[in-house]
């Protein structure tokens, strides 16, 4: 899943300088009346987008340029507008050339500037959920932009699972499918209990006050702790922390600042989201080109599981990548260095053009 919220910390080790991305346009889409799985409704969801670029439809009226692209827990489509994302990927002549494609970047439920417990609902928000999610977002490309047909459907991490969730759900609705740092299967094993060290940790603190807390509750300390831990290879980590005071003084740091700009509640639903992801029994109704990408040292999904190997023969236009540990590979947060990885985006650009 996740950390896209770690991803600014490791931009330095992309090599290359990217050109300036260029700027987004930014609006919110009401849903009114949205029901959750949970049964809960949400007398108006909103949710935050950005986007680059314009629609551009056939002699049909179908949609043939446009490009979703889905953050992790934790992040906001703003992640992907700076130098090692935009720069990479959307300028003149790159891959998704945003005069060429129109590309959308949600901040999904929860996140961001779209509805979260933090606006004021608290505990009281509804219990979303990664389904929750995959619908709001389909709200917001098929009724709030008219976009009836995806170029590209791509994610990363928690974004990635969606990727696979969009596959299943909306099989005929884009030609190609691109998810980054994800599996196909259930959340369990190792990342099922980090997430669920942060979850208790909350929940059972008294300082959280069933959600109605005035000042972050000291277990956010726990969380930013775990996703400081999961968010890169430990290469890295050794290398930058070489000693007990270096290794204390860093995730001091990154806890100071997190505390300053997390909230226990978000992070909490955020992570809880995750539940009711299980992609595994409907991977065989995908149908358009899908790739797969993943990097060895992602400590979040790591690849002596083969669980993506395994489950990725069951897509009948199925590819998976685990990109080597490298130099340039950053642990989970590997996903957003579209240094690393964009290639493979441009050999699956081209095998579904032709596949159209």
């Amino acid at each position: 899943m996740l950390l896209s919220i770690l991803t600014s910390l490791l931009l330095a080790a992309v090599q290359g300088t990217p050109s300036a991305p260029p700027a987004p346009t930014e609006a919110d889409f009401v849903i009114r009346d949205f029901q959750f799985t949970s049964g809960e409704t949400l007398p108006e969801l909103r949710l935050h987008y950005r986007t680059y670029g314009t629609p551009r439809k056939d002699a049909q009226g179908v949609v043939r340029n446009a490009v979703l692209v889905m953050h992790g827990t934790g992040g906001t489509g703003g992640q992907f507008t700076g130098r090692g994302f935009a720069g990479e990927l959307f300028g003149p002549g790159q891959p998704l050339d945003a005069a060429k494609f129109y590309i959308i970047l949600p901040d999904d439920i929860g996140h961001g500037k779209s509805s979260k417990p933090s606006d004021g609902l608290h505990a009281k928000f509804p219990r979303y959920g990664y389904v929750d999610m995959v619908a709001a977002e389909h709200r917001l490309v098929a009724d709030g932009l008219g976009v009836n047909h995806l170029r590209l459907v791509m994610g990363t991490s928690m974004g990635g699972m969606h990727t696979w969730l969009w596959g299943e759900r909306y099989p005929d609705m884009m030609d190609a499918l691109m998810p980054l740092a994800s599996l196909p299967t259930q959340i369990a094993g190792r990342n099922r209990v980090w997430r669920r060290v942060v979850i208790d940790a909350i929940r059972h603190d008294p300082e959280w006050k069933n959600g109605e807390y005035t000042i972050q509750p000291q277990s956010l300390r726990t969380a930013a702790e775990m996703l400081w831990l999961v968010g890169s290879n430990p290469i890295l980590r050794q290398k930058a922390a070489p000693t007990v005071a270096e290794a204390d003084r860093q995730i001091d740091q990154y806890v100071t600042n997190y505390m300053r700009t997390g909230d226990a509640n978000d992070i909490l639903y955020a992570l809880e989201a995750s539940r009711d992801y299980d992609p595994g029994p409907a991977l065989e109704k995908i149908a358009a080109p899908l790739l797969a990408v993943n990097s060895a040292d992602d400590l979040v999904n790591p690849p002596e599981l083969q669980i993506l190997e395994k489950e990725i023969t069951r897509v009948p236009n199925g590819r998976a990548m685990v990109m080597p540990l490298s130099d340039r590979t950053v642990g989970h947060g590997t996903h957003t260095q579209a240094a690393i990885w964009k290639g493979y985006l441009q050999e699956l650009l081209k095998a579904s053009e032709t596949s159209r």
